[in-house]
């Protein structure tokens, strides 16, 4: 019997028997649906699925992210400005000024037990016809003791119970809000429910878990906080331990893959690398021979190298390629952005420039005809090297022996696309890149199923970026600065946080930095805007302005940190730097210092500077991870909350990292065992043909 006929053969028993097991095991009947929620119309169930929610389970996985405790406080002990929560009833009618078209003060008297307080809110008139003389309210806000004030942010209509009252609160999306995600989450709990519970039994027992339908009720209706605890435990433990399963079941399969045996010379290696215009350091030396080690070996190579921006990734990554062309197999190259890619694809014309290996780039950008030729000479061998974005993965491409898959900042990949690479070629290697250094206990865990290597080393001539602090007051000295970089014909970065206002967060965006820098600057440098709501083409014409010196001045939020390489900007200005992980600024900073010439890093702030002034002390990305990671949790070592494969709707990398390491032995154990053997549900989740959420 042929492989391929077995393998299909095993996939026809374990769906056939995976139909038995849905067949006894339907959870769909026994929840009502969304569409049978009361009050749920359909503008609400469009803005629903576009936060993924498509069934009553995965509403019910739509977890709180905080809790507000409701418990009344003792105002003697308050100081000022300190958090208030307490209960009376209203002596007077309420007043409302109207200060401008967006802004109205409210204010009224109020009692509570032996004191007379004002109360004033902001921005809630249309609660006035419900504030009545003498009826019982509880007010949450800041005690301003010197003018025996409530600033309020909440009114709630009762009298607080002398047990804490726990309120769930939910992320506010297409806004929809936390009362009405509760009324929903109220109707389906109101009947009998039952959900997929992945923990084994076993496991279960030796934790004594409480039943899944028993927690989810508790995580969103919360009757006491011991009860709250012990429900959280349950849902985090299962995200982690799922994660980990399915990590760890990819780990051992990949030790079975058998890879592509090449025979490599490395002198032929040698003799390349010392055409380079450079010389490799130490740490970019040992990843290459790390690599023609996979290379030679029959293991199929899983390698992730990671390594601060501007390291020399890229060039190890151009080695491996070479390699792979030396034993004539195709290399794949794929890229987050047309920017990143395009920049590669103009490094690798560059470097391979004397040796006769056709080199193409593939992106969405590429013209039909051109695609037409691309696609034509990827099948029939004559490219040899590919460099594109999500492109490479389409279906039109195919292969003639695709032996190395490379994707660059690869968390930025969801697992489906770095698959749908892979499975192009006949297994083929993978290496992996990522200038997001993270620390080693975190990265054994998360990517346990790769083997590491680090380059730590910055290439000769490299000066490290002179990194400042400053407060807002001091913006003329800042001005200053990029003056005196633009006087010398160099670029500046300016960067914001925020793309449109808000009301909540007074912070400077792209357009109003923008617009500031043109009066500073406008006369004498060109100003460009780059953020996410642009689009790709809009995004590249300002790009290649400024690789061009057509700009000078570039105001950018974050899309700026990955495939930008000017050598000529020498200069980067974050404003609001408190709002950023210390990874995330890290990385920004790597945008500056690609050249010879010295680079300065200012950032704005009149907060955190404790935080931020690892970042004067330190350039080694590790450490500063280390820290990232010790102080604000594991999404923001991406720049973002819980990016790409590690997104979980209630666990928390950091805070929950002793529960992470339990389920990882856990599912180890249990992988290893003959009950996994017989878990069809499991199977069937590592499958990847049903998520947790």
């Amino acid at each position: 019997m042929s492989t391929f006929f077995s393998v299909f053969c095993r996939k026809i028993l374990f769906y056939l028997e995976l139909e038995n097991y849905v067949q006894y095991n339907d959870y769909g009947d026994s929840m009502k649906e969304l569409k049978e929620i009361k009050g749920l119309g359909p503008k609400t169930m469009s803005n629903l699925m576009k936060m993924g929610i498509d069934n009553s389970e995965k509403l019910l996985m739509f977890y709180p992210f905080r809790y507000n405790i409701l418990k009344r406080s003792n105002i003697e002990e308050l100081k000022q400005d300190d958090k208030i929560i307490i209960d009376g009833f209203i002596e007077t009618v309420p007043t409302v000024y109207h200060i401008n078209r967006k802004l109205n003060k409210m204010n009224f008297r109020f009692r509570t037990s032996n004191r007379l307080l004002q109360v004033v809110i902001f921005n809630r008139s249309f609660l006035k016809n419900k504030l009545f003389v003498g009826i019982a309210i509880t007010v949450i806000g800041k005690y301003d003791i010197k003018h025996n004030t409530i600033v309020a942010s909440d009114i709630q209509f009762e009298i607080l119970s002398d047990v804490p009252k726990i309120e769930p609160v939910y992320h506010s999306y297409y806004g929809i809000t936390t009362k009405q995600i509760q009324s929903y989450l109220k109707e389906i709990m109101s009947e009998s429910f039952e959900v997929i519970d992945y923990i084994p039994k076993e496991i279960i027992e030796k934790y004594h878990f409480i039943e899944k339908e028993t927690s989810l009720k508790n995580i969103h209706f919360p009757s006491n906080i011991q009860v709250l605890k012990l429900s959280l435990l349950r849902a985090k433990y299962e995200e982690l331990f799922l994660f980990m399963l399915k990590m760890n079941y990819l780990k051992n399969e990949k030790k079975k893959s058998k890879g592509i045996k090449r025979n490599i010379l490395f002198t032929e290696v040698e003799q390349f690398i010392q055409t380079l215009p450079f010389k490799l350091t130490e740490d970019q030396m040992s990843t290459v021979k790390e690599i023609y080690i996979d290379l030679n070996s029959e293991k199929q190579m899983n390698r992730l190298v990671q390594g601060d921006v501007g390291s020399g990734k890229t060039i190890v990554s151009f080695c491996a390629m070479y390699m792979n062309y030396l034993s004539g197999y195709q290399s794949a190259l794929m890229a987050p952005t047309e920017i990143l890619a395009k920049q590669h694809y103009n490094k690798l014309l560059d470097i391979f420039k004397d040796e006769n290996i056709e080199v193409s780039l593939l992106t969405g950008k590429t013209k039909v005809k051109e695609k037409k030729e691309i696609y034509e000479n990827l099948k029939n061998g004559k490219i040899k090297i590919v460099v594109g974005t999500h492109a490479l993965i389409s279906e039109a491409v195919e292969y003639y022996n695709l032996g190395l898959v490379i994707t660059d900042e690869q968390h930025r990949f969801g697992v489906n696309q770095r698959g749908n690479l892979k499975n192009k070629g006949f297994s083929p290697d993978i290496l992996y890149m990522s200038a997001t250094p993270i620390p080693r206990t975190y990265a054994l865990t998360i990517y346990g199923d790769m083997d590491t290597s680090s380059i730590r080393t910055m290439p000769n001539g490299r000066l490290p970026v002179i990194t400042i602090i400053k407060t807002n007051n001091e913006i003329r000295d800042v001005l200053e600065s990029m003056y005196q970089e633009l006087r010398k014909g160099h670029q500046v970065y300016v960067i914001a946080p925020l793309i449109e206002e808000s009301e909540k967060i007074d912070l400077e965006n792209v357009k109003i930095l923008e617009e500031k820098m043109n009066k500073a600057f406008g006369k004498l440098y060109k100003i460009g805007g780059l953020h996410g709501k642009m689009s790709a083409i809009e995004k590249e014409i300002v790009m290649d302005s400024f690789q061009k010196n057509e700009i000078q001045i570039l105001i950018s939020t974050t899309v700026v940190e990955v495939g930008v390489d000017v050598a000529n900007a020498t200069m980067m200005v974050i404003f609001d730097s408190e709002r950023f992980g210390l990874s995330a600024l890290h990385q920004l900073r790597g945008r500056v210092g690609r050249s010879k010439l010295q680079s300065y890093c200012i950032l704005i702030s009149d907060k955190e500077k404790e935080r931020l002034s690892i970042l004067t002390k330190t350039s080694d990305g590790f450490k500063i991870s280390e820290e990232d990671f010790r102080l604000r949790g594991s999404g923001d070592l991406f720049g973002v909350r819980q990016s790409g494969d590690m997104q979980f709707g209630i666990a928390d990398m950091k805070k929950d990292f002793s529960i992470l390491i339990k389920a990882k032995e856990d599912s180890e154990a249990y992988l290893s065992s003959n009950s996994f053997d017989n878990n069809i549900l499991l199977k069937h989740y590592i499958d990847g043909t049903h998520t947790l959420s």
